[in-house]
């Protein structure tokens, strides 16, 4: 199998390089790319099975991007939650540590496209050192997610290293990895970097799923490769416009991801990211989506369906409401909407 190194490099970054592949207005992607720029992988590329697909959406700009009047640059008030660069502290006990500024490939949607790969986003030793004397100087921190970009295209002695950092800090006691690598860049899984991972657990990894034809043989084998390795797996999914905004399609997904052992975890509601409006779908088409996933999939394959609050507020679940009376008796639809009754608890129970 070819490196991923090599593979990496030898992704498309232009628009003339996108139209020697696909049919499409490489003028009319100029200006797109000037402000967001683009990646993509040739392994996600053969995914894409024509102009428009799901996968297309997510890979290939959209002159709606630069279009965007509505969304803002920094929707969940990440730079004014930084009390050192690259470290974000918004809940009490876990910060969010960003080690690098590229991705395998870059997605459209992306919260933070206003920076990763750019030079908006600087990772060097300074940066790191001060996100580690930060988490030392904070013992109430017991949990850090690293992200980027993503951390898992930096090399093996990179990871190996912030690892390795980041359990010298005693009060840290959990370690997460946010990692699109196994759905876009599979190849990049490989034994010696499992072995690195697997050396500091208690250690988990929350992937990035969101159309079931991501589901692949590479895919798959990455996804085994960690979950034989002890690392428990958890997805977090966004919900887009055109591209899984329909039950069946999450279905699909949500329990083909649980196939390869991996938990959907949480199914976002789009952000408010400047260049991303045109991916939005209402709270009320997740809802109604939730609603047909309850009773029809296993509990298992059903994530949280959450919108991050703007400008830091944190995460809001966002459910059906199946409650219909308070009272002595509890009264409440059940997934197939028949009405069901349960007495509540007095002081004689």
């Amino acid at each position: 199998m070819e490196p991923w190194q090599k593979i990496l490099q030898s992704s498309i970054t232009t628009p003339n390089g996108l139209q020697e592949h696909v049919d499409c207005d490489s003028n009319a992607l100029l200006d797109v790319i000037a402000n967001f720029p683009m990646r993509i992988n040739p392994y996600f590329l053969k995914l894409i099975q024509h102009p428009g697909d799901p996968l297309w959406k997510q890979a290939v700009p959209d002159p709606a991007e630069i279009h965007d009047g509505i969304c803002t640059d920094d929707p969940l008030g990440e730079e004014n939650l930084s009390p050192v660069p690259n470290l974000v502290h918004k809940y009490p006990d876990r910060v969010l540590f960003l080690v690098s500024n590229t991705c395998a490939m870059y997605c459209r949607f992306c919260t933070r496209k206003r920076k990763v790969g750019t030079d908006k986003m600087r990772i060097s030793p300074d940066t790191l050192n001060a996100g580690y004397a930060y988490m030392r100087q904070h013992p109430e921190i017991r949990e850090v997610l690293i992200s980027g970009g993503d951390p898992l295209l930096l090399p093996d002695e990179d990871i190996a290293a912030i690892l390795h950092n980041l359990r010298s800090i005693r009060s840290i006691e959990i370690i997460r990895i946010g990692t699109r690598v196994p759905s876009v860049l599979p190849m990049r899984i490989t034994r010696k970097l499992v072995s690195i991972l697997k050396a500091h657990h208690p250690l988990y990894i929350n992937t990035h799923f969101n159309h079931p034809n991501e589901i692949t043989a590479e895919s798959s084998k990455a996804c085994t490769m960690l979950a034989d390795a002890g690392i428990p797996m958890g997805c977090q999914t966004v919900l887009l416009k055109g591209i899984n905004d329909d039950a069946q399609t999450l279905k699909k997904l949500f329990v083909g991801l649980l196939r390869i052992r991996v938990k959907p975890y949480y199914l976002f509601q789009a952000d408010l990211t400047k260049g991303t409006n045109h991916f939005r779908t209402t709270t009320e088409t997740g809802i109604a989506i939730m609603r047909q996933l309850y009773g029809h999939i296993s509990g298992m394959a059903i994530p949280t369906y959450a919108l991050d609050g703007p400008n830091g507020k944190g995460k809001i679940p966002l459910t059906p409401q199946y409650i219909m009376e308070r009272g002595d008796t509890l009264v409440f639809e059940n997934f197939k909407g028949e009405i069901c009754t349960y007495p509540e608890a007095g002081e004689s129970c």
